[in-house]
């Protein structure tokens, strides 16, 4: 039997190992890690547990998945909450809508607008939180945080180059047909000009949002990351078989 012929069966009878999710990347000499959900996958939001308290925990998700036979293959914190971990803004979970859309500008990062709603459809969308309430789209689920990062290709008015606030910070950026979202924390301080020049530099997103940052955490099991702290509020989570 020929080389080529054995690596030709070998390729045929050992199962292809699937494109992992998330992955490291350098951008502008800072490390962030990305992971990437397309239209094909069962990206959820997880506010409320079985027994009507928040999930708070990535194992807490997990947990209630065992019944479905599936698990998380990543997930991060969704957005903002209050002290009690119900969301800020506008969360809609399994077509259901748990909290309303705030437009009013407000105090912190969630009220310095233009905000956004990131929304889980027949494709992913980010909108201005003005625009989606005057025309809200179909979202099986969809969680309000700001600020926006990104907004049709440009970065928010608001950031400057020259800023000094830097914060471990995560965020989700929506590719321009819709069919990809890339959610990314950084792995050390950064600014929002930086967090946001990532988005539409690196990753070519025209449209990205802000989720939060000094809590941010990340679930990746391939990465063996698993970051620990206080309990959250909204989650997200790419759901895949067990």
């Amino acid at each position: 039997m020929t080389r080529n012929l054995l690596c030709a069966l070998l390729l045929v009878l050992i199962p292809q190992v699937a494109a992992a999710a998330c992955r490291d990347m350098d951008h502008d000499g800072t490390s962030y890690t990305v992971c990437e959900a397309t239209g094909e996958g069962d990206l959820r939001l997880f506010q409320t547990a079985p027994d009507g308290q928040p999930f708070g925990t990535f194992d807490r998700v997990n947990e209630s998945l065992v019944s479905e036979n599936r698990q998380l293959a990543f997930a991060m914190n969704a957005g903002m909450y209050h002290p009690g971990r119900t969301p800020v803004g506008l969360t809609i979970v399994n077509g259901t809508r748990v909290a309303p859309i705030v437009t009013a500008a407000g105090p912190g990062n969630f009220g310095l607008l233009p905000n956004g709603v990131f929304c889980i459809g027949k494709t992913f969308t980010i909108s201005e939180s003005r625009a989606f309430a005057a025309a809200p789209p179909a979202c099986r689920h969809a969680n309000q945080s700001g600020p926006m990062l990104v907004i049709d290709g440009a970065l928010h008015p608001r950031f400057l180059p020259a800023s000094t606030s830097r914060h471990i910070r995560n965020g989700v950026g929506v590719s321009a047909d819709g069919t990809r979202a890339y959610f990314v924390i950084s792995n050390s301080g950064v600014t929002f000009h930086q967090f946001a020049r990532l988005f539409r530099d690196g990753l070519d997103t025209p449209n990205a949002l802000y989720l939060d940052g000094s809590i941010s955490r990340l679930y990746a099991p391939e990465l063996s990351r698993f970051d620990a702290g206080f309990p959250m509020g909204p989650v997200v989570g790419l759901v895949t078989p067990r």
